[in-house]
């Protein structure tokens, strides 16, 4: 039965959830640390802005870390690369709709470039996990990069491939990083939204490498 089918193993689209025809709930307008809104449909990014959407495990400590770097304009949580519309966090940690826990940052390329935010993901996680993050297992802590151009596909490749043997050489597996042009991306509940602000002493998953991308790329 699809039920017991092990968390480790995308479902096909037949298998996945049928979800909802629409977002069910209602989100914050303003970012709780960044003066943004909070949901910003393409129509209203600033021109000359740009959109990364990012898998790194669970989404909470992910999201902090990314809104912390200069030139990100606003960031959120939701739900990418499944199968299932807007699908509930119980849904999706059931292993049942093939979305991973998902950061979607906005960002200013005159402030921080892409590559600088490729960097910054490939370091605070362990891209070698396969389907975790730590101790967290199941399809939804899968590592992703979901490009929005494709400029950004090239990048996420390049260094992909750059940073592959030095982890390697360190003990490492291979990366196990999917990158794909970017899927529909649901946002996730109001309270997954910049979580460990209102809950400073929150959990806080990741398992980086502590190994420093190469700066010759």
């Amino acid at each position: 039965m699809l039920f017991n089918r092990h968390k480790n193993e995308l479902p096909t689209p037949e298998q996945a959830l049928a979800g909802r025809t629409e977002q069910w709930f209602t989100l914050a307008e303003e970012h709780l640390v960044l003066d943004a809104p909070l949901v910003t449909p393409e129509s209203e990014i600033p021109d000359g802005y740009q959109v990364a959407v990012f898998g790194l495990g669970c989404f909470w400590g992910a999201e902090e870390a990314f809104w912390k770097v200069p030139g990100v304009w606003s960031t959120s949580v939701g739900y990418a690369g499944g199968s299932t519309p807007h699908p509930s966090y119980e849904q999706v940690c059931s292993g049942q709709t093939g979305h991973t826990e998902a950061v979607r940052v906005v960002f200013d390329p005159a402030k921080v470039s892409y590559d600088e935010l490729v960097r910054v993901f490939f370091t605070i996680h362990d891209p070698t996990q396969g389907m975790r993050q730590g101790n967290d297992r199941g399809t939804q802590y899968r590592s992703a990069i979901y490009t929005t151009t494709p400029e950004q596909a090239e990048v996420a490749e390049r260094l992909r491939a750059a940073y592959d043997p030095v982890l390697q050489q360190r003990g490492y597996g291979p990366i196990t990083t999917e990158i794909k042009p970017a899927p529909t991306y649901y946002y996730a509940e109001d309270y997954h939204q910049q979580y460990l602000v209102k809950n400073p002493n929150g959990y806080r998953c990741h398992s980086a490498t502590g190994i420093p991308f190469p700066q010759d790329v």
